[in-house]
């Protein structure tokens, strides 16, 4: 590997949230009128990602983890049950699955998508299988269709990990629309941000009804009976609860930033197909593959080297770094981390993408010079 030539250039970020003036006036506007969490621009939030997302019920939570403890809680999932969960996600995925009680067990990757295997899913189906958690890695969405029949066979819920795809699309439906329960993130580097937060989107009445009491140390009232109830109106607290809640100020942030959605995923799309285009011109780096019935919304795009271990990937990281481009190793392989090494599981494909990739910089802001730039340094460097 030969070292590229260092750019005179200012650095380009990594990642950056598509803010304006229009997410500080709502913020200021809710902190002005006095209602600042349990209000109107948390129901306004939740109504647009329903609407989106073709379902009944959204359920705005503190973050996507909190969301889905609160959908095991609700569901039963716990102590001897076993949710299988893909390896190849970020460890939030894995943590809620043992925050509740319940065991992880790991399944492999398709090494073109990135996202988890049907078969191998299939193949860790056991009596005790109460959940499939699939991810939507990189905004594409999961093999879906092919999960739910597995999950159906097997007597299992299947909870969609959609943290990074609200506005993907798969066979022309919006993720959200064909899994029973769907979370998606609104963490900082998320397409639709509110800085952290999260949203649970699903068609079960009962189940968005239990969500939003037990998010709210399961009170029986919600806070808009409680200002246009009577004094005497009393709530409870029927069972054991929790506060994980977003605040109206969040999700005015939210309602802004939903409004911008189809701008933000135009144009990530447009800088994915340059990259892609000039990737397959390169025989260094294998661009993601993306299935003909599947549009992601690239929240962020991971490439792998061709040939080469960790060390050769590494060496593409420094070299970026050093001359200006911020970038990240792919995703991380959950397994291997320390709380989860005692299950000694084997999966290939999944150790091959966590050693052999990386992501470039992707949001709506990066200019095409910049891509440009980032295009050129990687044909530079000698792999």
């Amino acid at each position: 590997m030969t070292q590229a030539t260092a750019l005179q250039a200012p650095p380009i970020a990594f990642a950056k949230p598509c803010f304006g003036i229009e997410e500080q006036q709502a913020a200021a506007q809710t902190v002005a009128s006095g209602w600042v969490v349990g209000g109107p621009r948390l129901k306004e939030l939740e109504q647009l990602f329903a609407e989106h997302c073709e379902t009944s019920n959204a359920v705005g939570v503190s973050s996507w983890t909190t969301g889905a403890f609160l959908v095991f809680k609700a569901l039963g999932i716990g102590p001897g049950d076993e949710v299988i969960v893909p390896s190849l996600t970020f460890i939030a995925s894995v943590n809620a699955i043992v925050h509740a009680g319940a065991t992880p067990v790991f399944a492999d990757v398709d090494p073109a998508t990135f996202n988890v295997d049907p078969d191998d899913i299939a193949s860790k189906v056991t009596s005790r299988t109460k959940a499939i958690l699939p991810v939507d890695q990189i905004g594409l969405p999961c093999e879906i269709d092919r999960i739910l029949e597995i999950a159906n066979e097997a007597g299992a819920i299947v909870i969609q990990d959609a943290a990074c795809s609200i506005g993907s699309v798969f066979r022309d439906r919006p993720v959200g629309a064909l899994s029973p329960v769907t979370i998606f993130s609104m963490h900082a580097r998320k397409v639709v941000t509110t800085g952290e937060g999260g949203m649970i989107v699903t068609n079960d009445e009962e189940l968005a009804i239990r969500l939003r009491l037990l998010r709210h140390q399961a009170m029986s009232l919600t806070d808009f009976q409680r200002h246009s109830g009577s004094p005497t109106d009393f709530e409870s607290y029927p069972e054991v609860g929790y506060n994980f809640r977003i605040t109206d100020i969040q999700a005015s942030i939210g309602v802004v930033q939903m409004g911008k959605l189809d701008k933000m995923l135009k144009r990530r799309r447009e800088i994915a197909q340059r990259y892609i285009d000039a990737l397959n011109t390169m025989p260094a780096y294998v661009a993601p593959h993306v299935p003909s019935h599947s549009n992601p919304n690239w929240q962020s795009f991971q490439l792998t080297v061709a040939k080469g271990g960790v060390e050769t990937r590494n060496q593409v990281l420094r070299e970026l770094h050093a001359n200006g481009i911020s970038c990240r190793r792919g995703v991380m392989a959950s397994h291997r981390e320390p709380p989860y090494q005692d299950l000694r599981v084997e999966l290939p494909n999944t150790e091959h993408v966590a050693d052999q990739g990386f992501q470039l910089p992707i949001y709506p802001d990066l200019s095409d010079d910049e891509v440009d730039t980032i295009i050129g340094m990687l044909e530079q460097i000698s792999v």
